[in-house]
């Protein structure tokens, strides 16, 4: 690659289906106005990495393989950024942030099979729902049997998976119409060119409500595009039905003892390199090196990673300051709107039905549902995506109207069973202070014509890294570790 080109392999992050809430770590200062804190003691590395999720864990176990020091810095009081267990007692877990992986998602699946974790079926036997105009049907396959959208619904992916051939993978701004595209939203694409639109915009709404956190009206036809090209590999181009797929699809596996467990190992070989409870607060370079200074520490090294959300880097006080077009990049990357919803079981009741536990709904409190069981299927589990919209409307609303209206979507796709749950809990990635949204930052009209290529330069001696900047699966675990990989071998070489 030559100086003069950032690829897209520096880039972007998105999703488009229930795997979507992919780990990308997390540490950064509470606000842009916060004071330094003076640290208790200073540390020489060379090199420092703020953030201890999948990203910034690979990248230091990749430096330290390669014979080099480094101490990586977490705000939380625990590693993993997005990904998240939820202890359900007697051991078992299920996954409250991102959890699916499937086929050419290479990295991740090799990380976790380096580290010893184990992977069980994602899918279940059965068959889905689709409820829509107050009709719950049941169906085979990854497409919902919608009488009104369906065939403009298949067309429509068939013709952005081609249009996705032309985007460059690791430049989308490249694409001979990167600025007719930028320049209008998925929803607006949708609304000229199908014949039911509104019907065809809500079902894709269906994926991106847990993609991105968001709706078809938020999000720029060229970022969609760029993120279909990246839904595969080297070798496999990039299609919807990639990710949206459960058996041999993106929802294809989950790993045994919870995603969180991957970072847990990851950091449990660091050792004492990991240091948590370390939100940093400034981050000083010279043409020598990085001073980066944290509640619990101060770090001095040669150059810096930081593995965190683009929009959250803003709020560190930068010394220098962080270049103009850099800071207005990631103000344009705000995160998505996302909560899961959970209901616990004595068994997977719904599993006696002939039924998956997965289900779709147009116009639903719980757009998306999923049985998130443990391998054993004991207790049983069904989860669900309050997504952009959905979030809006009811993280408005007191717990108790939410937990009905949940419990009452839950209800009608797996019957009246679902309406008594053992336990019942959510997890709102807005609420969380070292997030603040989920599942990933998507770019609007305009950001990656104007600003992509910046987003993995380098400034001055601080790198990037984070689902957000990686070119094959941008927005899943996958991505945080490929971003991970990609910025090791970039300060080593630099």
């Amino acid at each position: 690659m030559s100086a003069g080109r950032v690829t897209r392999r520096r880039l972007l992050g998105t999703a488009i289906a229930g795997g979507a809430a992919s780990a990308v770590p997390v540490a950064t200062a509470r606000a842009a106005t916060a004071a330094p804190v003076a640290a208790a003691a200073t540390k020489q590395a060379d090199f420092v990495v703020i953030g201890a999720g999948l990203a910034g864990l690979t990248a230091a176990r990749n430096l330290v393989k390669a014979g080099r020091s480094v101490v990586v810095l977490e705000a939380r009081d625990r590693v993993g950024g997005r990904t998240l267990n939820h202890d359900l007692g007697f051991g078992k877990v299920t996954e409250v942030g991102g959890q699916f992986v499937g086929p050419t998602q290479n990295r991740i699946i090799a990380l976790a099979d380096e580290l010893g974790v184990k992977q069980f079926p994602g899918y279940n036997p059965g068959q889905a729902v689709y409820i829509a105009n107050g009709l719950a049907l049941r169906y085979d396959g990854d497409i919902p049997p919608d009488p009104l959208g369906l065939a403009d619904l298949t067309q429509t992916i068939a013709r952005l998976d081609d249009m996705s051939t032309r985007v460059p993978v690791d430049a989308p701004w490249e694409a001979a119409e990167s600025v007719a595209w930028d320049a209008q939203t998925i929803d607006t694409w949708l609304r000229a060119n199908t014949v039911n639109a509104q019907r065809t915009v809500e079902l894709f709404d269906l994926f991106l409500n847990s993609g991105i956190g968001g709706h078809a009206a938020d999000t720029s036809l060229l970022f969609m595009l760029a993120q279909i090209a990246g839904f595969g590999d080297e070798r496999n181009p990039g299609t919807i039905e990639r990710a949206i797929g459960g058996k041999g699809g993106a929802q294809d596996s989950r790993f045994v003892g919870g995603s969180q467990i991957v970072s847990q190992r990851a950091a449990q070989a660091l050792g004492g390199r990991v240091v948590l409870s370390a939100p940093v607060r400034r981050i000083e370079q010279t043409a020598t090196g990085v001073t980066v200074i944290s509640d619990a520490c101060t770090v001095k090294a040669g150059r810096a990673i930081v593995a965190i959300p683009p929009p959250l880097a803003v709020g560190i006080d930068w010394q220098p300051l962080l270049p103009p077009r850099h800071d207005a990049l990631r103000r344009r990357m705000p995160l998505g709107t996302l909560a899961k919803v959970f209901a616990v079981y004595d068994e997977p009741f719904w599993r006696k039905d002939g039924l998956s536990g997965m289900a779709l709904k147009i116009g639903g409190t719980v757009k998306e549902m999923f049985d998130n069981s443990p391998p054993d299927g004991s207790p049983g589990v069904l989860m669900g995506f309050l997504g952009g919209p959905s979030w809006r409307t009811w993280f408005a609303r007191s717990d108790a109207d939410r937990r009905a209206a949940v419990l009452a979507d839950f209800a009608q796709a797996f019957g009246p069973k679902a309406l008594l749950p053992t336990a019942y809990f959510e997890q709102d990635w807005t609420a969380e202070p070292w997030t603040r949204g989920g599942p990933v930052s998507a770019m609007g009209t305009g950001t990656i014509s104007d600003f992509g290529a910046l987003l993995c330069q380098p400034f001055g001696r601080v790198h990037w890294a984070g689902t957000e900047t990686a070119t094959y699966w941008n927005g899943y675990m996958d991505g945080a570790v490929r971003s991970g990989e990609r910025a090791a071998q970039e300060v080593l070489g630099a």
